[in-house]
């Protein structure tokens, strides 16, 4: 997971300046969301400053940051596309979130905001199957790059199917890397989605109630069953998916 997008400080007057972020969350959401996919041909320059009330030059400026984060592609003859996906990405693998940070070129740090061992609840059965009765530990944290919200992760762990889990402290360390370096994993299951940002999410990654988000939900089981379903939610507008594929023999 790459962190792309960067929102520099704009000397234009503030009305402009929220016009160029209202059109760049737009185009990020219309990406994100697969509105507009791969290879699609967003509208023109001029159409997009038509619609909304802008001046070229604003919506021209918006399509630069976005070419240069590496979401669109500029053709001068035919227009500005959705790129296609060019790398792998950690949609298709579970990796550790600090190297994802540290691949970016970022320095990593890491907070610990919530750490509970509860009974389990009825929502559980939804991410961790039906069974019986387990102990939960649930868990949020935040993690950095160059002390900037990168991802709100939202954490259960069966404690049934990993008892030894339940004294480790997780005040320094995120529990992914534990669980990546402790626990065998032999099956795992993505779902990954576009959402706006609840309350708790805005606030957690410093960002507007309601802004696109990428959320990628992963549930991971071994012999012993459901190990644990975890939630990670990424700002729409800093970071992207790609994939690589090859055809079947």
């Amino acid at each position: 997971m790459n962190s792309e997008i960067k929102i520099k400080p704009d000397t234009e007057p503030k009305k402009a300046q929220s016009l160029h972020l209202r059109i760049l969350n737009e185009v990020q959401e219309n990406i994100v969301s697969g509105k507009w996919p791969p290879g699609f041909r967003i509208p023109f320059e001029t159409d997009m400053a038509l619609e909304y009330g802008c001046s070229r030059m604003t919506v021209n400026k918006v399509l630069t940051q976005l070419t240069k984060s590496g979401l669109l592609v500029r053709n001068r003859k035919s227009g500005t596309f959705v790129k296609a996906p060019q790398s792998l990405s950690a949609a298709l693998q579970i990796t550790n979130i600090r190297t994802e940070v540290e691949d970016a070129g970022k320095h990593y740090s890491y907070q610990l905001q919530h750490d509970v061992i509860r009974d389990q609840k009825a929502e559980d059965y939804n991410r961790l199957g039906s069974g019986p009765v387990r102990k939960i530990r649930e868990i949020a944290c935040l993690h950095y790059a160059d002390e900037v919200p990168f991802c709100f992760e939202e954490r259960i762990i069966n404690l049934n199917a990993v008892p030894e889990i339940q004294h480790v402290s997780f005040e320094q360390h995120p529990p992914g890397n534990w669980l990546l370096q402790k626990v065998p994993w032999n099956t795992a299951e993505h779902q990954i989605t576009a959402c706006s940002a609840s309350r708790e999410m805005a606030n957690a990654l410093r960002i507007t109630e309601g802004d696109a988000c990428l959320v990628m939900e992963r549930t991971t089981q071994n012999e012993k069953g459901y190990v644990t379903w975890a939630r990670l939610s990424y700002p729409g507008d800093q970071h992207r998916l790609f994939a690589t594929f090859t055809p079947k023999s």
